[in-house]
């Protein structure tokens, strides 16, 4: 990263070098992370990271991660690149005890729901499918909603849980969704790239997988790996099927 001299990254300590290969991993995640966040997820203390910040030649964090962002928002490298280095980053992160509590609890939200909807649109739409097809297939109904006017509506003494994927987590017509299914009492789950974003507050819960998106061409498509979301259908799946057979 331009970012980053090299004087400057000899300069770092071993603390400190785990915040720099963090950020170097997610530069795109980063800029909306919380200092204990981003200290929590390179396994530092936030003291480290603000020495971090100031070998950067920034005051603090806050300078940091401006110019983190203004960085990123002007990279104008075309190329893909290879998403082995990015998974096996998302699946170390499943691998730990935080994360598989979080799996668990989103897994018994599913398991104790009347009516699950899987809910996303063009790409994550299609996660959605696959993810109501697995659920139901393991014996567990479910629906899949990928239109963005469906109408949600209200069953008495019915529990709903609605699982919401989406990259960004800041598409309009998802959190539009997540209002209606919100304001009837249902259960939130978002799976999307960042813990900071609109539609992960709006959730009872969360399960990131810290993805950059990526987009092409002049119409932006989207190219963003659904590897990770896909991991966490099946591995939600597999626990609410167990759950069912106690």
């Amino acid at each position: 990263m331009e970012l980053f001299t090299a004087q400057q990254i000899q300069s770092l300590n071993e603390l400190e070098l785990l915040v720099y290969r963090y950020i170097n991993e997610h530069p795109n995640t980063v800029p909306f992370m919380r200092i204990r966040e981003l200290a929590a997820e390179a396994h530092v203390s936030t003291t480290t990271v603000l020495h971090f910040c100031k070998k950067m030649g920034c005051d603090g964090y806050a300078q940091f991660k401006w110019k983190l962002k203004e960085q990123a928002g002007t990279s104008q490298d075309p190329r893909l690149p290879d998403t082995l280095n990015e998974l096996q980053n998302f699946l170390w992160r499943v691998g730990t005890p935080e994360y598989d509590a979080a799996l668990d609890e989103a897994a018994g939200l599913i398991a104790r729901a009347e009516r699950v909807f899987l809910v996303g649109i063009g790409n994550s739409g299609s996660m959605a499918e696959y993810g109501a097809r697995y659920l139901s297939n393991l014996g567990k109904f479910a629906l899949s909603v990928t239109d963005p006017f469906y109408p949600v509506t209200v069953t008495p003494n019915v529990t709903m849980t609605a699982v919401l994927l989406s990259v960004s987590g800041e598409t309009v017509q998802i959190l539009h969704l997540a209002q209606q299914f919100k304001a009837r009492g249902c259960s939130l789950i978002a799976i999307t790239s960042s813990p900071q974003s609109t539609l992960a507050k709006m959730a009872d819960m969360t399960l990131p997988y810290y993805t950059t998106a990526r987009r092409v061409g002049s119409e932006k498509y989207d190219l963003t790996s659904q590897m990770p979301a896909l991991y966490l259908l099946e591995a939600l799946a597999h626990r609410v099927y167990n759950r069912l057979l106690e």
